[in-house]
Order: C-alpha cells, then structure tokens, then sequence
C-alpha cells in the first residue's frame, strides 16, 4: 500500500491495482484538466485536477465498499468484483475534454464514449486485464455508463454516486465557499443494497439517511446556482465553446483530437498566427480575463417550459442566431453569445429507499406522506437556478424585447427565418 495526502479527504491508500494505473498516460494526462473548466477566473482556488477527484472517488468507493462488507451486505460480491467497481471510481472522467465538461454542449462525443478506447485498450486495458482477468475493462466501462448488471452500479452512476458526494464536497472546499456541506458519513453509512422486484439487487438509502439526502440535493442546488452556473463562470463557458467550434470549423485543430490535450495544451495548440480574427479575439479575451458580460437574463422558472430550449440543444443554431443577432446590431462575429445551461437533474428522481420497517419503497415524484418531496423540490431549484443569458463584449446592449420575441420562437421558426434572409431582431 502506498498513502498519499489529500487536501479533503486527508489519507488516501492506494493499492497496486490503484498505482498502475495511476501510472499510465491517459491518467497522467488529468492532472492538468481542470475540474471545474473556467471556474478559476471567478474563484481563485478552482484549479484543482480531475486527477484529484480520481482520487477521491477511489477514497470514497472503498470506504463505502468497507461499511457496506461490515454490514454483511455484500454476501455474493467477490473481492475481485469490488476491486472492479473501485477502478471505475478511479477511471469514470478518463474522457473528459480539456476545461471539462464545456465542449459537450457544441455537440462533440460524449466524455464516456471517448472513454470506451482508453479503458477497454491500450495501457489502461493491459492493466485491468493483467490485475482483474479479461472480462475486466468491459466490465469497468459497463459501470462507468450505468449499463452495468452489478448490484453496486449505483455506486458509481446513478442518482446518488460517489462521483456527485466527491465532486460537491471538493468543489465547494477548493472555491472557498460554504455551500457544498454535505453529511458525507451520514449518507456513506445509510447506504444498503436493497431487492427490487424488477431489477434485482441494487443500491439504496436507507430511511434514516434521508436528512444527508437532502443535504446532497441542498449543496448541489448552491453550487449549480453560485459557482457552476455563476454568471461570469457561464460566460466564459460559452467563450470557450465559440472559440473551439470556430477553430475545429477553420482546420485550427481536428475535432476527433480535442479530447487529447490538455486544458492549457489545447489553448497553446490554437495560438498560431493563422488563427481566423472571430477566435483569435476570443482566445486572446479569456487569457487576460475579458469576458462577455449580461446583456440580458431571465430564469428558467419564468420562461415556461420548452422556451429557449433550442440554445441548449442545437448548438449549429445557436451560432446562426449568434451571427445574425451580431449583424443586425453592428457588431463583430462572436460580439454576442447566448447560453442557457444544458438541462440536468439536481437529483434522480427514482431512489431505492429502505424504510425502517424494512419495505423498500421508490422515492419518486410521489413522495411519501410526512416526507419532504426531494424529486419536487429538486424541479423547483433547478429551475430557479438555471438562467438564459444573452452575453456581448464591450457591455454592448440589446433590445431586450425584440430578444425576448425571438427567444420564445420555436426553432423551426427560426431557423425558416434564418434560411429566408429575414431579420430576426
């Protein structure tokens, strides 16, 4: 065993499962991926690594896997088979894109899909194989997109994976800011394995974990709202993303290789001279910290549903509507950006709960009687905290009505104008 030292969870022991392959390249490759993308130019502190979140989902993964054992609740789960689940935890963000997860939102392959290869072969698969048997990498890869039959997938994808208890609890301490509290050994300890009539074995919680649960929901609504939705963070998100698309649209980088750098690598790798104007300028305005700023912002909760809904879904569209919203006002290509977080849970809506009776009952958008309705709730801060943004340089306003008009066009209807020649403004 080897003990290493960390910030927030303090010892950290690694096996030698854990030390090959932390050894190889592709894990080697996140200690420079930012966890928390563009985050830094609003808190300091957020230039921790995925590399260090690895770590800590390995921490957490055998800590619950011991509490689990001590319970007697993995009568049947191998050694081999827990070992299996804890390289998950340490190999689930071996995909991610240079400054996380931005560049999913133009539309490129999903991080867990870029991931298939780097797991399932070369340096990593060699050491699974060697360490676990042959059947190992697909098995990890299984577990790392929810498509695995373990009775311990819940552990690593699912409505309460370590993933989201490791990530909030670190996000929140690296940030400096009080939001992420989250009763990690309350919520470790209340976990069961639990029998559903339909799909056999699973992860749940049980009842008397459920105030830890709610802690959960309560920190990922403050961070969503205060650091990974904070109005600067999503602007220069969305500077980020305009530049990449711009870039791999020009032949400045290929867009099947982005997921190989590194967050500053990629940043070096597109500062050539030949770089066209539209992203040399905002390549340049993120490295001195020049960001876009709010022209305009409504919540999702007054918007209605399915209103604006095409910014997070079709990025080609976005960009179209960009330009023509740009020239229509006078100003330069990428002058005006639009961002409207992609849609996410705040919580599952489907957890095995565990009642102290024994039964196990779904906590769903039901509830229970004298229960608060998580699933509800979550709807309800969710909505709060996601906000459409319309964002220029240089604080160039907009006509917030004109906007507005077309904001709440349908896309088809957009596009039809778009495809036509008519202004949109």
């Amino acid at each position: 065993m080897e003990i290493l030292r960390d910030p927030l969870w303090n010892n950290i022991r690694l096996d030698p499962l854990a030390l090959a392959l932390l050894e190889t390249p592709v894990m080697q490759r996140l200690r420079y991926v930012r966890q928390l993308g563009l985050a830094f130019l609003v808190y300091p502190g957020a230039t921790h690594s995925r590399f260090e979140h690895a770590l800590g989902a390995w921490h957490l993964a055998g800590m619950a896997l011991r509490l689990l054992d001590e319970r007697g609740a993995l009568q049947g789960v191998t050694s081999r088979e827990q070992q299996v689940v804890r390289a998950a935890a340490l190999l689930h963000d071996v995909g991610h894109y240079p400054f996380s997860h931005a560049l999913e939102e133009i539309g490129v392959t999903d991080h867990e899909e870029v991931a298939r290869p780097l797991i399932t072969e070369g340096p990593i698969g060699d050491c699974l194989r060697q360490h676990l048997g042959a059947s190992a990498p697909d098995e990890v890869f299984a577990l790392i997109t929810g498509r695995s039959a373990s009775p311990l997938q819940g552990l690593i994808s699912g409505s309460i994976d370590l993933d989201k208890i490791e990530y909030l609890k670190r996000d929140a301490v690296m940030c400096g800011v009080p939001y992420g509290e989250i009763d990690v050994d309350r919520l470790l300890n209340s976990l069961v394995v639990v029998t559903l009539p339909d799909a056999g074995a699973a992860i749940g919680v049980h009842e008397k974990g459920l105030s830890a649960l709610e802690s959960l929901l309560f920190a990922k609504y403050q961070m969503y709202r205060n650091v990974y939705w904070h109005h600067a963070v999503r602007s220069a998100t969305a500077m980020y993303k305009r530049l990449v698309a711009v870039a791999i649209d020009t032949g400045a980088v290929a867009g099947d290789t982005v997921a190989r750098f590194t967050d500053e690598g990629l940043l070096v790798h597109l500062d050539t001279p030949s770089l066209v104007p539209e992203a040399r300028h905002l390549l340049d305005a993120i490295r001195i910290r020049r960001l876009h700023k709010r022209a305009y912002e409504c919540p999702a909760a007054a918007l209605g549903d399915s209103v604006g809904e095409w910014i997070a879904s079709d990025y080609r569209l976005t960009r179209r509507v960009e330009d023509a919203f740009a020239s229509e006002l006078g100003l330069a290509r990428g002058a005006v950006l639009l961002d409207y977080p992609a849609k996410t849970q705040m919580l599952g809506v489907d957890i095995p709960m565990q009642r102290r009776d024994g039964r196990v009952v779904h906590l769903t958008a039901e509830g229970w009687e004298g229960a608060l309705n998580l699933p509800r709730l979550s709807d309800e801060l969710y909505r709060s905290a996601r906000r459409l943004r319309v964002l220029t340089a240089d604080r160039a306003p907009v006509p917030a009505d004109r906007v507005v008009r077309v904001l709440r066009m349908d896309a088809g209807e957009i596009q039809a104008k778009l495809d036509a020649g008519e202004r949109l403004l």
